[in-house]
């Protein structure tokens, strides 16, 4: 197992909820919750049309700034056993008081109150607000100004999450302008479900990086414009492999995208949906390609060169990663 310190870009918060406190919270308000436990107690799901509706099931117990500061401290300290020094992850104005600025503003100081406490225990962490896709442009513009309205601190970047295959990025461009405009970093998911198009149109909303992005390896000359535009894939090997998108560790892409001069990072998405861990992506991505200590390094450099956190914050966790 390598002892490089983790960068983790690409985590999202009602995603990363341990199952028990997910279930403990549904019995604490008396709130079914079927279909989304198997017999283990584990989250339960088919393909990725069921993991959303097993994931929107699950935050629907989630309510108001407690609960999510709660979950924040969980995540957090299960992030820094797995190693990590730094964490980035999506949360979304819209299962957060339903993107109404005042609630949102709310969950944002308590969540702020935790980072705040998790960073002197070692672990620092910055939120990247997500509009969901499916739920459309319209919702995904309050989003934004929720965004906006708390740039700075905490609160650093947008992005764009759900249903890959519905609508198009240039529809959320309004979303990615308002958030530019307020200074914070912009990502997006593609790459996943929606094939190699879907990175050059999420390349079209000005962003520096890519949530996910494999399936450019499907394009040369895509993989050879992100290499050239230091563009930084946000990859999530074993969320891949959960979700059929490749049949096994070996057969993913992460290391072709590497060894043709992208800038990979490595991250676990939806953890307990999909069994995993960030020491098991690592154990496993020694096992699959071999991969030591330089390598996890120099990819823990790539996500850090690309954290959306200020500039204090970087040279602080600089020194505690090792030398590419």
């Amino acid at each position: 197992m390598t002892s490089v310190p983790r960068i983790e870009l690409h985590l999202h918060l009602e995603g990363a909820a341990p199952p028990a406190f997910i279930r403990s919270l549904a019995a604490e308000k008396r709130r079914d919750l079927p279909g989304v436990f198997d017999a283990a107690g584990n989250y339960r799901w088919t393909d990725f049309r069921d993991f959303l509706r097993a994931y929107e099931a699950a935050t629907s117990v989630l309510d108001g700034p407690e609960d999510y500061a709660r979950l924040l401290r969980l995540v957090l300290e299960s992030c820094a056993e797995q190693g990590a020094i730094y964490v980035e992850t999506f949360v979304s104005p819209e299962f957060c008081g339903g993107a109404d600025l005042p609630a949102w503003r709310e969950h944002v100081a308590a969540w702020s109150e935790v980072a705040a406490d998790m960073d002197r225990q070692g672990i620092a962490s910055r939120g990247i607000v997500t509009p969901i896709r499916h739920f459309g442009p319209e919702k995904a513009r309050r989003s934004a100004i929720c965004a906006a309205e708390t740039a700075g601190g905490w609160i650093a970047g947008l992005g764009l999450a759900g249903a890959e295959t519905v609508g198009k990025p240039q529809d959320f461009a309004w979303s990615f302008d308002c958030a530019r405009e307020a200074g914070l970093g912009l990502t997006c998911h593609a790459g996943e479900w929606g094939g190699p198009q879907s990175v050059r149109d999420a390349l079209g909303l000005g962003v520096t990086r890519i949530g996910h992005g494999v399936r450019a390896i499907e394009d040369p000359v895509l993989v050879r414009d992100l290499a050239e535009q230091d563009v930084t894939l946000e990859v999530c090997p074993g969320s891949n492999v959960a979700l059929g998108l490749y049949p096994d560790w070996p057969s993913h892409p992460i290391a072709r995208l590497a060894d043709a001069g992208c800038r990979v990072t490595v991250s676990t998405d939806d953890p307990p949906f999909f069994d995993t861990t960030l020491s098991r992506e690592y154990d496993r991505l020694a096992d699959a390609f071999g991969w030591g200590e330089a390598d996890f390094a120099r990819l823990n450099h790539w996500a850090l060169d690309a954290a959306f956190c200020d500039a204090a914050t970087r040279d602080r966790l600089r020194k505690q990663l090792p030398p590419p």
